[in-house]
């Protein structure tokens, strides 16, 4: 009896694989990701669910088979390299998801989207990010070593320049107060481009006017601008009992350039 059941089971068994292998896919292309408001992204995988379920994580731009068939709903959450590693991609908390109720699926059939994402409106985001396009400055800086390159008057940015004898500096933000803890996500995101690597940190300002410094991240030189999106989560959670929470951005000479340079744009906080 034992035996006759074994064998069923394994022929059950087969017959469900050889019906996954003959199971024709359609097929889902996606070129990237869109940011839908006057912001900047760097948006570098699409997270796809099918039905609420993770089908996938596909780096941009992609293209992958899916198993089914019919209407569906197809859900994508846009991805990004968590403080810029490669290996630490999460879907950014804060952008919301792109979604299709009923999805049609056919078999042998390639279904091309761009989806388009905007922030979640449960999101706070910085109501005074440094874009340097308005009057005045919400950072405060060294006038020997910080500078607005206003070339494009559209597209103002920051600039610290490190020369001759000047061994270091920084740039600091507002105090953030009120920032969420207990695991709630917060990120500072930033654009730059720079020749030599630079500090991000964050300055934990407690009571009695003590002051804790935190190196968080080490930003290697990029030639082109790019887009980082810094976690602040434990920082901001660790310190309990915190009144507020300054952002810094330090550079040290390196004395095989001529000059250290960091460009900096559309700095915020973002939880």
């Amino acid at each position: 009896m034992n035996r006759i059941i074994a064998l069923l089971l394994l022929a059950s068994l087969f017959s469900c694989k050889k019906e996954d292998i003959n199971e024709i896919p359609s097929y889902i292309t996606i070129e990237s990701i869109t940011l839908d408001e006057n912001a900047t992204e760097n948006i570098t995988d699409a997270w796809v669910y099918i039905d609420d379920k993770l089908q996938g994580v596909y780096e941009l731009p992609a293209s992958f088979p899916v198993l089914v068939q019919g209407k569906h709903k197809l859900r994508i959450k846009a991805g990004i390299k968590d403080n810029g590693i490669a290996g630490t991609r999460i879907p950014y908390p804060f952008y919301a998801s792109y979604i299709v109720e009923e999805q049609e699926f056919n078999t042998e059939t390639t279904i091309s989207i761009t989806p388009s994402v905007s922030y979640l409106e449960s999101a706070i985001l910085d109501d005074k990010p440094e874009d340097f396009d308005g009057a005045g400055l919400n950072l405060e800086t060294d006038s020997l070593t910080f500078s607005q390159d206003t070339t494009n008057p559209l597209n103002h940015y920051g600039v610290i320049t490190l020369s001759d004898s000047i061994f270091l500096t920084e740039v600091t933000t507002k105090e953030f107060t009120n920032l969420p803890q207990q695991g709630a996500p917060v990120y500072l995101e930033l654009d730059y481009k720079c020749n030599t690597r630079f500090l991000i940190g964050v300055y934990v300002n407690f009571p009695q006017s003590l002051v804790l410094q935190k190196e968080l991240l080490w930003i290697t030189p990029k030639e082109d601008w790019n887009k980082i999106y810094v976690n602040l989560t434990a920082t901001v959670s660790e310190a309990v009992g915190a009144d507020s929470f300054k952002i810094f951005i330090g550079i040290q000479r390196d004395f095989t350039l001529e000059e250290n340079t960091v460009s900096f744009d559309n700095l915020k906080i973002v939880y």
